[in-house]
């Protein structure tokens, strides 16, 4: 979003209004941007511009399972595997279903600078309520990308029950078959496809790909905070069949 207000401000000696795209405040059927700059009356900064979209094809994988299996960190290695495929769907998108402050922009920002990212983690981080997951479950709802990657919270829940329902897939990140269990079951109460089972393995050296098709499974080694893992055999494949389900 800040790079587009920045491409905004680039091209506005051009024409006579600019407006963003928001896939958050989007509706059904509907592309809605918001005017960032403007030299004409006929738009002020803050107006809306609806656009009828043509229907298509959304695929919404949610990223769940047990707390302290490296959710975040898997999330944002399958970001940049995702983004760095020639064949990557160009409105390609992800966000954060969890309060605890780590979105999308986290990994990349406390590569950089971490005591700014540790600050504005702080800052960001809130406490799972009820109006917390509707918010959530709206945004998810709104979205109409062809393929929307986010994570929830470690808990079976009310509140991630009511962010989760919103999604098409799921792929369940774990450390024990027991859990694996548990949220088998609750994806099949939300009537999600269950596309991939991974295992998180603090201690391997290597990952494990155990079956491909029609379910993806094995292990994924490492998920350690301030390691790059876009590499990771595991999270390539699974980039992989993301982007090909989206094209389906």
């Amino acid at each position: 979003m800040l790079a587009s207000f920045v491409l905004a401000l680039e091209l506005a000696h051009r024409y006579s209004a600019i407006a963003v795209f928001d896939p958050k405040i989007g509706d059904r059927g509907l592309d809605r941007y918001i005017i960032t700059i403007s030299h004409t009356p006929d738009y002020q900064v803050g107006d809306r511009v609806d656009i009828k979209r043509d229907p298509c094809q959304t695929v919404k994988v949610v990223l769940c399972g047990a707390p302290n299996t490296g959710k975040t960190v898997f999330r944002d290695g399958l970001k940049e595997a995702i983004l760095e495929r020639e064949d990557v769907p160009q409105d390609f998108y992800t966000i954060s279903g969890c309060p605890d402050g780590d979105g999308s922009w986290f990994a990349q920002t406390a590569q950089k600078y971490p005591e700014l990212a540790a600050e504005l983690k702080a800052e960001y981080k809130a406490k799972f309520t009820p109006e917390f997951a509707q918010d959530k479950a709206r945004t998810v709802d709104v979205i109409k990308n062809s393929l929307l990657l986010f994570d929830v919270g470690g808990k079976i829940s009310a509140e991630n029950e009511l962010i989760m329902a919103q999604a098409t897939h799921a792929v369940i990140l774990a450390k024990s078959e027991s859990e694996v269990a548990d949220w088998q079951a609750f994806c099949r109460q939300l009537n999600l496809t269950v596309i991939a089972i991974i295992y998180s393995s603090l201690d391997a050296t290597t990952d494990t790909i155990q079956t491909q098709t029609p379910q993806l499974r094995g292990t994924v080694h490492r998920l350690i905070r301030g390691e790059s893992v876009k590499t990771r055999p595991m999270i390539q494949e699974l980039a992989k069949q993301l982007v090909e389900l989206a094209s389906l």
